[in-house]
């Protein structure tokens, strides 16, 4: 029986709720109207197609309050805050004729709808701040369950963990759900084991866990996958879609490029646990940074990704501009969760930027001195074989005999080729072009020009050439065709490029320089002469009365040509005569150049920070500025999503108006916050604290209730369950089987792949299968070509990264089935799957399904499931007892396993490798 106490407190409970029913009943034309939560809805759906953006049908635009309280065409104002019988939009919302109600042919506004609208302009019309664009703040962890009044007395929660769940119980309270039970351990264990590193766990790992009955077991278990470093692979695999890395250069030709690297970067700065923030700054803004490392430089090879179009023809300034608005929309889409592309054109239709604040962003890109060529420039060398030692020698040299600024002006340009004039930037040619691979062809008495040109202090000339006959002279004029000489050059017989050196008189100041070329050996005005790659004036090699001048010096120059390097594609800023003006583009037309503008951020966010230079490193500052309010938001959503198949808010590349909010903003608000101010930037303590939580270890058994009132599991009462990644897919199979390589690192691999996938016109290149244990590297090493991209990844729904995606969408095709059973890759796994079952020990064909199937699930088999792969092996082995070629179709050529029961087994495994509990994380 209850306590006559707990009777009073029911009673007088009910009691509250009607009387608060009452109030809100009487006051509910009264109460505040929140711009964000009643009004912007109405207003984007039934109202700013028309009146925002591009459109602002009749001079009215809702998109910004000023705009939305200006005069109109009519010469009055629409809303007239305070008063909303005079304010024009009210009335127009609610006339009866339909030429003149709005919306224009469309079905009228609700009742309340206007009512919300009424209150809203009687209360000041104000306009609000969307969540996203708040500036992020600590939050208040809801603890214990809700009360009225505080009249019921809180109980301990015993579900929860840790702070997520409080948040999470919060909600779920709120939903009248109850959250679901621990999942067991064999569960929790290849859950977190995929999370994590991507990969089912070691049979170690497994071993150990699973026998740790003791507190602490499974945080024990999250340190260990954590410290792997498969970790850095799996997330690295995350990132790259955002990046639209790819092993070629994308459009017709989609040739070749090596940016592999930066790949081996990401997966480095994941497992070192980089922080978050530097993480970004190094990628946005490395080569910006003091004596920027190696490692820091490839790190801007994230910009690099963009396409190229070398097809001969194309517009070098066209594709340069197009790569440029590539990382404009990146930097916002990857880093800040926003859509920023239509901006380009015309202000947003609903965000609160500006059209212009495009292009001022814009501004932090355009001074990038990377092309639209068909050699990739420029590029980080690193030296390898003989020149490595010379390039350390030669650094050691200058470190003991130059100054620290000279040295580093000659180790940039050795790495880097920075800053050399390329080629492309001329712009007046007589008997010469640029040729289709971009360098400069001068034919005899040829003639070109190079504008603006730093001569100041410069005594000397490095250039590229490459030339096939005897008596060519090349000469520099200043500021015109017949202007002053400042050097003239016999160029010799090359076989290839090479590098020469000149040199010139000290001329101060900027000049245009006029490059003519003649040859008396050359007979007809058709016949090659010579062509250059780059010109570099800078001053003659210092230290000149230091010991071991001479061997440093040509330490230089053999470096200057050298062949022996790897090279990556990197950003690299332009300055002084190599900087460029940004203009708007007139309604996003290239062509059609509007006012100038200088770099800047959007108004409406956080301002850049007082120390920040007006450049990519500036920029890198504003975006991990703590009072930046989005990227901190659009990492933790983005790791959620990762975690447990849907963001907190869902659409992780639009935080913004249109997107669908979050279902747990202040847990969102809070993980960001704790990510930025306690958890240092860690990406791995984000993690830590999210899968400890009750919230991530629940059984994603979904009761009926559960189903009904949350079908798609946003308010988390169950654990997660979604279809595993291309790249899971595919490497736990290999992992299970015994196949996989734990090889790091290095250029892409080229696993099986049926012939006929690639056609490439241009240079006939194939799809050669890799050798040895290279075919079996995970799937974040396999090559990516932008126009025919490996189909197992395809078709299971990853990204051709000719641009930016944020998020992939799951889809469920019977295509995906046919390949997961039909596909040689899969086949040769289900192979060798049953070879090491056999190989074991295990001859009974019943006990080599359990154990199989205990590898992969880490926990027995039900009789239902056994039953059911038996009467498969029964089924199979009669069949191969029958007909043996059938037998040997399926083992193939081995002739060591080759007979009815290791074929019918492998039947049985490719099986198992397509049961929803394998291709699904539960």
């Amino acid at each position: 029986m209850p306590s006559v106490l707990s009777k009073k407190y029911w009673v007088i409970t009910a009691v509250l709720v009607v009387l608060i029913s009452v109030v809100a009943f009487l006051f509910k034309d009264n109460r505040r109207i929140d711009y964000n939560v009643d009004v912007k809805p109405i207003l984007n759906k039934k109202c700013i197609s028309c009146h925002g953006g591009v459109k602002k049908q009749g001079g009215f635009s809702l998109l910004f309050r000023e705009e939305a309280l200006a005069e109109t065409k009519s010469g009055k104002p629409a809303i007239i805050p305070g008063d909303p019988d005079a304010s024009e939009m009210i009335r127009r919302l609610t006339l009866k004729d339909e030429e003149e109600r709005m919306p224009y042919k469309e079905h009228p506004l609700a009742e309340e709808e206007i009512n919300v609208l009424r209150t809203w302009i009687k209360q000041g019309a104000k306009w609000g701040t969307h969540w996203a664009y708040t500036t992020i703040e600590e939050q208040e962890v809801p603890k214990g369950k809700r009360r009225f009044f505080g009249l019921l007395p809180a109980k301990k929660n015993e579900w929860v963990r840790n702070d997520v769940d409080h948040f999470v119980y919060d909600k779920l309270t709120q939903q009248k759900l109850l959250p679901s039970t621990e999942a067991d351990k064999a569960t929790l264990l290849r859950r977190i084991s995929l999370d994590i590193t991507g990969l089912p766990p070691s049979a170690s790992i497994a071993q150990q866990f699973l026998n740790d009955n003791t507190a602490g077991a499974y945080e024990r278990l999250v340190d260990s996958l954590l410290a792997s470093p498969q970790y850095g692979e799996r997330w690295t695999a995350m990132w790259l879609d955002m990046a639209r890395y790819a092993d070629t250069k994308g459009y017709e030709r989609d040739g070749y490029r090596s940016i592999w690297r930066y790949r081996d970067w990401l997966i480095q700065s994941f497992n070192e646990d980089k922080p978050y923030n530097t993480f970004l700054v190094e990628q946005v803004a490395g080569d910006l940074l003091p004596d920027p490392t190696d490692a820091q430089y490839i790190a801007t090879a994230f910009h690099r990704n963009t396409m190229t179009n070398d097809e001969g023809g194309t517009d070098n300034e066209e594709y340069r501009t197009a790569a440029v608005m590539d990382r404009v929309n990146t930097t916002w889409e990857t880093l800040m969760g926003t859509t920023f592309a239509c901006v380009q054109c015309h202000s947003h239709p609903y965000d609160p930027f500006k059209h212009e604040e495009y292009y001022q962003f814009l501004a932090f890109f355009n001074n990038t001195r990377d092309e639209d060529t068909y050699e990739e420039y420029p590029v980080l060398r690193e030296y390898k074989n003989a020149d490595s030692v010379k390039f350390e020698k030669l650094s050691a040299w200058l470190q003991q005999h130059v100054s620290k600024v000279k040295k580093a002006e000659i180790i940039r340009f050795l790495k880097t080729g920075q800053p050399v004039i390329n080629s492309v930037v001329c712009d007046a040619f007589t008997n010469s072009a640029l040729a289709d691979t971009k360098w400069l062809s001068l034919r005899n008495n040829g003639s070109t020009r190079i504008k603006k040109v730093d001569l100041q202090t410069k005594d000397q000339l490095l250039f590229r050439y490459a030339t096939g006959v005897e008596g060519g002279v090349w000469t520099i004029h200043l500021d015109s065709i017949n202007g002053k000489e400042l050097t003239s050059i016999p160029l010799k017989t090359t076989k290839g490029w090479a590098v020469a050196t000149a040199s010139i008189p000290v001329v101060e100041g900027v000049h245009d320089l006029w490059l003519t070329y003649k040859n008396p050996n050359l007979k007809k005005p058709e016949d090659n002469g010579a062509n250059f790659s780059w010109f570099y004036f800078t001053q003659t090699f210092p230290g000149k009365e230091q010991p071991g001048y001479d061997s440093a010096k040509q330490q230089y120059i053999d470096l200057i040509g050298s062949t022996q390097y790897t090279s990556t594609p990197i950003m690299v800023d332009g300055t002084n005569s190599f900087a460029r003006t940004t203009h708007v583009f007139e309604r996003g037309n290239w062509m059609v150049k509007g006012a100038e503008v200088k770099p800047g951020v959007p108004h409406t966010l956080n301002a850049m920070p007082a120390n920040a230079p007006a450049n990519r490193l500036g920029l890198a500052m504003w975006l991990t500025d703590k009072k930046n309010p989005l990227v901190s938001r659009t990492i933790v959503n983005r790791i959620w999503e990762q975690l447990f198949g849907h963001g907190l808010a869902e659409t992780l590349e639009d935080l913004g108006t249109q997107g669908i909010p979050p279902t747990h903003q202040q847990l969102l608000d809070h993980l960001s916050w704790q990510l930025m101010h306690k958890y240092n930037w860690s990406l791995k303590t984000l993690i830590k604290e999210i899968v400890l939580s009750a919230t991530y270890r629940q059984s994603s058994v979904a009761t009926k209730e559960q189903i009904e009132k949350d079908p798609t599991n946003k308010w988390y009462a169950r654990g997660p369950r979604v279809r595993l990644s291309a790249e899971q897919l595919r490497d736990q199979a290999l992992a299970v089987s015994g196949l996989l390589s734990t090889k790091m690192f290095g250029r892409s691999v080229m696993p099986y792949q049926p012939d006929g996938i690639w056609l490439t016109p241009y240079n006939g290149e194939k799809w050669k299968m890799s050798d040895g244990e290279d075919k079996y590297r995970r799937a974040v090493y396999t090559f990516w070509k932008r126009s025919a991209p490996y189909p197992f990844m395809m078709m299971f729904d990853g990204a051709a990264r000719n641009v930016c995606v944020a998020r992939r969408i799951n889809t469920n095709t019977p295509l995906q089935a046919l390949v997961t059973l039909n596909d040689s890759s899969y086949l040769d796994m289900a192979r060798n799957f049953a070879y090491e079952l056999k190989q074991k020990g295990v001859s009974d064909a019943t006990q080599q399904i359990r154990k199989g199937y205990e590898q992969m699930m880490y926990k027995p088999i039900s009789k239902e499931k056994l039953k059911a792969l038996n009467d498969l092996y029964t089924q199979a082995l009669q069949t191969f007892n029958k007909d043996k070629l059938k037998a040997c179709e399926v083992i193939g050529m081995d002739s060591k396993h080759n007979n009815p029961e290791t074929a019918a087994l492998v039947v049985v495994m490719n099986a198992m490798l397509n049961l929803d509990e394998w291709i699904t994380k539960n």
